[in-house]
């Protein structure tokens, strides 16, 4: 896969309510990490300004479990931005295990941006646009 920009990665330690009844980390858990790395990656970089303004929700997942994830095992969450319509944000995400790298899960989101004030769909500034889109 290639990325375009510099992808911003985050730790995740696994938690007793994680795991199911089959002893492994259960696929909803993966779907609120790809979602924690996004809002974190936001926090992150956004201007602050715009971080008091806008929020994000999510308008479509794809997922793609690949390994499975269990109790002893440390995390990474991997995003980066990928390209952007109007309203349309595409996020790519890659669940790692951190031992030795390897992707247990991969996702496209599709984030759309809401002005807090409405809960309607916002244009942001050129500047974040920048941060948050290919070219």
């Amino acid at each position: 896969m290639t990325i375009a920009v510099e992808p911003f990665e985050m730790h995740i330690e696994i938690r007793p309510e994680d795991i199911d009844r089959f002893g492994h980390v259960n696929n909803l858990v993966y779907l609120k990490w790809v979602i924690k790395a996004a809002v974190e990656h936001w926090k992150t970089i956004a201007p602050p300004a715009d971080q008091e303004k806008l929020i994000w929700v999510v308008r479509r997942h794809e997922i793609d479990y690949k390994k499975q994830a269990y109790k002893r095992d440390a995390i990474i969450a991997r995003t980066w931005i990928g390209k952007a319509s109007r309203l349309m944000f595409d996020r790519h995400t890659e669940i790692l295990r951190a031992s030795d790298r390897k992707i247990l899960a991969v996702a496209k989101t599709v984030w759309c941006p809401l002005d807090i004030k409405t809960g309607r769909p916002a244009d942001i500034s050129p500047e974040t646009r920048a941060l948050f889109s290919t070219p």
